[in-house]
């Protein structure tokens, strides 16, 4: 498998905190990689920095590279663009917005990026029938269980057909039974769709399913 991305000594400060230390880290197109280790290691600022949601500290031969694109070279008007087609993001807390339906939720990505209305409503139900939410398109959050609304979270991650899924403590509100179960969605989407998938976990039953597990602790690469 190829490389998709490359951390080179990737460094981060908040109010004098060093919490990443010189971070280099590979990662192959369609692998999934869990980032695991305690509270306060770096995870979620390292999934955050890959994510594009926030910057390294500029630092000599510090680089970033997401499929072929130098991403410290990019100015700012362009990140927006470049997350909308190549990156898709699934929170802890899923985020979904309460006045709109399912397949409305799934959709926000596309209408952001434009897409043709008829075209994207295909895809947006195509895709809640492959995480076997065909029954709920137009069932508002509140109406949906809580690993319902992870499910649609998932959708919405994948609307814009991104290589790359950054998922931040996916299964960390939901019980066991509804964490396996998006757990599996995971894997099934990558065989499917060949996607890579970077996930902080706790969960460590998820950790071990991973291809590749990653352990961070006092913002370095614990090997």
């Amino acid at each position: 498998m190829e490389k998709i991305i490359s951390c080179i000594n990737i460094n981060k400060t908040y109010d004098g905190l060093k919490v990443l230390k010189g971070i280099n880290l590979e990662i192959r197109s369609g692998e999934i990689v869990a980032i695991v280790g305690p509270s306060g290691a770096g995870k979620t600022t390292l999934l955050q920095i890959i994510g594009t949601l926030d910057e390294p500290d500029k630092v000599h031969n510090s680089s970033l590279i997401i499929d072929s694109i130098d991403v410290k070279k990019m100015n700012q008007s362009s990140f927006a663009s470049f997350r909308n087609h190549n990156l898709g993001f699934i929170f802890q807390f899923h985020e979904l917005l309460p006045e709109f339906t399912a397949l409305e939720n799934v959709c926000i990505p596309g209408w952001i990026g434009k897409r043709k209305q008829k075209e994207l409503r295909q895809s947006a139900e195509e895709l809640l029938n492959l995480i076997g939410l065909s029954d709920r398109l137009n069932h508002k959050p509140q109406e949906l269980s809580g690993g319902e609304q992870q499910r649609v979270a998932v959708a919405r991650a994948l609307i814009n057909q991104p290589k790359i899924i950054l998922a931040d403590e996916p299964s960390g509100n939901l019980d066991t039974e509804n964490a396996n179960a998006l757990h599996k969605i995971f894997f099934e989407v990558r065989d499917k769709f060949g996607t890579t998938f970077i996930i902080v976990t706790h969960n460590e039953s998820l950790a071990n399913m991973a291809d590749r597990k990653i352990i961070l602790r006092d913002g370095e690469i614990n090997i």
